[in-house]
């Protein structure tokens, strides 16, 4: 019903006419409701903004970092309009920050940087900051970004805090961003070890680490130069040193390049241990001449009929390396398929023998059953070993001493869901299944690594295994660093700690830094991440 002025007039004239003051009263009060939509405009209802705090490491060297996800619901009405975001930063931030950026996410979209638009940015942060934006918000679901951007030389072994605030209207209203109570404001910092587009190259994967020494970290990767695809391919295996801890690192280096044609004669899938007793650091691979991979390597010895497991070694602390050379003919059954290493990481026991964790596809119909397993060498690397399998349909391995003279192998298993394990006592001559075998550890089918070391625990000295993978039974997500206080028969959840919920390729390695700390580096979508993790974060 349309309800025009002069009706207005004439019924204010009819109360003057009632004699009953009250009923005129109440007459009066409906005509001016009837009338408001005449004289005011209802405010448009933000019926909700929450904040979402990802899980994951700012880092540095990347121009973006999801830190906080806004939800903005706007109800049926006209559009919102907002002028500002409000932010909160600790000491730590202000100093580590270069700036930070805004984006909105295109439409309901709420991926991070997909169909995404830069909506205001700041670069002199403080405490309590108002970033500029421009926002007009139609009724609807919208999804906002705060991305800070790091300094070059952020100290990646603090923290910082981080938290979103509160909405500014055109009108300077603030409307208040809830987070539940739950949120986590402190981010860890990491940085970019390896990018895609570095140098060229389209993909770095499948991280090893190792600490000398000398506290040197060693860091060894496939340098997947045209593609994100496995061997065979164009792929050099690359390695840079860092000698503070991962704090910074010196220029990549190639230490595995086996020449001719790059598509027919990749080299990948690295693994590195460093022997204490000669001050030898050795990395593993697998070499495919031609397609000599897992689709097409065959029974046979030979580079042009089967992969290779192919050696190089330093003896100045990784400034320098030898030539590649195959050890293929010491460790594989020519019945078999394939025999390489599994990526990652070797250990030496604390007898002196080397260990590398292996998997080797059998004489099966092709490519075979894969099994994992270990080489050994008892002479600081001359001649090379070989254990049997010890569990079938399982690949990448790796290997932990727990007691003296007793190995864990910690397997991909692909059955799915969990990782397997087993030990042995002999060198892969016989293995024993461990009650926590394919029930302990949740795995998507996919890499992880497993060290010991001694660590400060609540300030004693302890024996302690770190273990790190995608804790998820189906999903390559949710990097967790697990540590076991019993070498390995239990996994208490309290010992956990999630470092990176977002999706990515999933290898990861681990090696000690110092007795108060953990080194990580692991892989994002085609990039190397490396961050510092104080043991007192995963042991509560």
């Amino acid at each position: 019903m349309i309800i025009k002025k002069n009706v207005l007039f004439i019924e204010i004239i009819m109360y003057k006419k009632i004699r009953n003051h009250f009923t005129a009263f109440l007459l009066l009060a409906v005509i001016i409701q009837a009338c408001s939509p005449l004289t005011q405009t209802q405010p448009v209802q933000v019926s909700r903004l929450s904040a979402t705090y990802i899980d994951a490491p700012l880092i540095r060297g990347m121009a973006y970092n999801q830190a906080i996800q806004i939800r903005v619901y706007v109800a049926e009405g006209p559009e919102r309009s907002y002028q500002a975001i409000r932010l909160e930063l600790d000491g730590n931030a202000v100093q580590a920050l270069q700036k930070i950026d805004v984006y909105a996410m295109g439409g309901t979209d709420n991926n991070f940087l997909r169909n995404a638009s830069l909506l205001g940015s700041a670069v002199t942060l403080s405490a309590s900051m108002d970033i500029p934006v421009s926002m007009n918000l139609k009724p609807g679901l919208h999804y906002i970004w705060i991305s800070p951007v790091l300094k070059a030389d952020a100290d990646i072994a603090r923290e910082i805090s981080i938290r979103s605030k509160a909405l500014i209207t055109n009108n300077s209203e603030q409307h208040q961003i809830s987070d539940g109570g739950k949120a986590n404001f402190k981010k860890r910092l990491a940085l970019a070890l390896r990018k895609a587009g570095d140098e060229g190259v389209n993909t770095y994967r499948i991280p090893g680490m190792a600490t000398t020494d000398k506290g040197t970290l060693i860091s060894v990767y496939d340098i997947r130069y045209d593609n994100s695809r496995d061997l065979p391919a164009n792929i050099d295996v690359g390695m840079n040193r860092s000698t503070d801890g991962g704090k910074t690192w010196e220029p990549m280096k190639i230490i595995m390049d086996m020449g001719g044609p790059q598509e027919n004669s990749g080299i990948g899938d690295p693994a590195v241990l460093f022997d204490p007793a000669t001050k030898r650091i050795w990395v593993a691979a697998l070499w495919s001449k031609g397609n000599r991979s897992i689709a097409g390597s065959e029974p046979g010895l030979a580079p042009d009929i089967t992969g290779q497991f192919v050696l190089v070694s330093s003896d100045d602390d990784g400034k320098t390396w030898s030539r590649p050379y195959s050890i293929t003919s010491q460790v594989k059954d020519p019945k078999w398929h394939l025999y390489f290493n599994g990526p990652g990481n070797g250990i030496a026991m604390e007898n002196g023998t080397l260990v590398f964790p292996s998997q080797y596809w059998d004489e099966s119909k092709k490519p075979g059953i894969p099994h994992s397993a270990i080489i050994y060498s008892e002479d600081q690397g001359k001649t090379w070993k070989s254990g049997i399998g010890a569990k079938s349909n399982t690949t990448e391995s790796q290997v932990v001493e727990t007691t003296p003279g007793t190995l864990m192998l910690n397997m991909r298993d692909n059955r799915g869901k969990y990782r397997s394990i087993a030990t042995t006592k002999d060198l892969g001559a016989n293995w024993l299944e461990h009650h926590t075998s394919y029930q302990a550890l949740p795995d998507p089918v996919c890499m992880a690594s497993i060290i010991k070391a001694r660590v400060r625990v609540k300030g004693k000295m302890q024996d302690v295994l770190f273990f790190s993978n995608m804790a998820s039974q189906t999903t390559r997500k949710d990097l967790t660093i697990k540590a076991s206080l019993d070498l390995g028969e239990t996994w208490l959840p309290a010992n956990e700690l999630l470092l990176d919920e977002r999706l990515s390729y999933g290898y990861s390695a681990l090696s000690k830094i110092d007795d108060e700390t953990i080194g990580i580096l692991y892989e994002g979508e085609k990039d190397l991440y490396f961050m510092r993790v104080p043991v007192a974060d995963i042991i509560k």
